[in-house]
């Protein structure tokens, strides 16, 4: 157990420095690191997962139609241009895949930044969601939110009220710290708590997409309305290991 936790407060304590990805004892998002093939498959570094649903299975929260454009168009782009990205800085980036690159993106084009970011935050993005959610987390997890925020109910509002005034495009963060705290944050754009130039920075555990592509056919411009729903099919077994495995 210390062994785990020495490797995961190592691995933060680098986060937004050369070398982010050392010491990493749990891969953040499997489906990255596997994908990531030196672009050896028809030019490509990165390649979509699967979505572990079909693209009516979360409804009524979110429709069929918005999981399908969002799903093939939205972030479909961002795994293309992060790949003509990585064809343009390939030597910068180097083997280590994504983690790193996030780590130093302030070394990096702005296509680098907004790609590798939007590939990375809809990878998790969709691991987030479930058509058999749990309603609550448990174990581990549900003892840390309680502990941090209160109680459950608290730390949805307090995570909802981040989502909600995050200006413009952006992401809603559960995270955790070097220091082995949960701390909620939100980000811009498709920027993430692992990139050198985030206010906050720690290991994404839950995000939320806030960009209006991600809900406007349903709810239009009633952002809190898809919030509040949203909580509904969230992947808190997903969540769980996430967490389980860095704490």
């Amino acid at each position: 157990m210390e062994k785990k936790s020495t490797s995961r407060r190592e691995f933060l304590a680098t986060a937004g420095k050369a070398g982010v990805a050392a010491g990493l004892s749990f891969t953040v998002l499997p489906s990255l690191a596997n994908s990531f093939n030196n672009g050896n498959l028809g030019g490509e570094w990165y390649r979509q997962d699967p979505l572990p649903y079909s693209y009516k299975d979360l409804e009524p929260v979110i429709d069929a139609m918005t999981m399908e454009i969002h799903y093939t168009k939205h972030a479909a782009t961002y795994t293309k241009n992060l790949n003509d990205a990585m064809k343009e800085e390939y030597k910068k980036a180097g083997i280590e895949g994504l983690d790193r690159t996030l780590g130093e993106i302030s070394k990096y084009s702005a296509k680098m930044r907004n790609n590798a970011g939007g590939h990375y935050n809809h990878e998790l993005f969709w691991k987030c969601m479930t058509n058999k959610p749990a309603l609550k987390p448990s174990g581990k997890l549900s003892a840390a939110i309680d502990k941090t925020f209160g109680s459950f109910d608290a730390f949805k509002t307090q995570f909802g009220e981040a989502a909600k005034t995050r200006f413009g495009s952006g992401w809603a963060w559960l995270i955790i710290t070097a220091d082995n705290k949960l701390k909620i944050t939100s980000t811009p754009n498709q920027d993430n708590p692992l990139m050198d130039i985030a206010e906050v920075k720690g290991m994404p555990l839950l995000g939320l997409d806030v960009w209006e592509h991600a809900y406007y056919l349903k709810y239009q411009n009633k952002r809190p309305d898809y919030i509040a729903n949203w909580w509904g099919i969230v992947n808190w077994e997903f969540v769980q290991k996430r967490y389980e495995s860095l704490a």
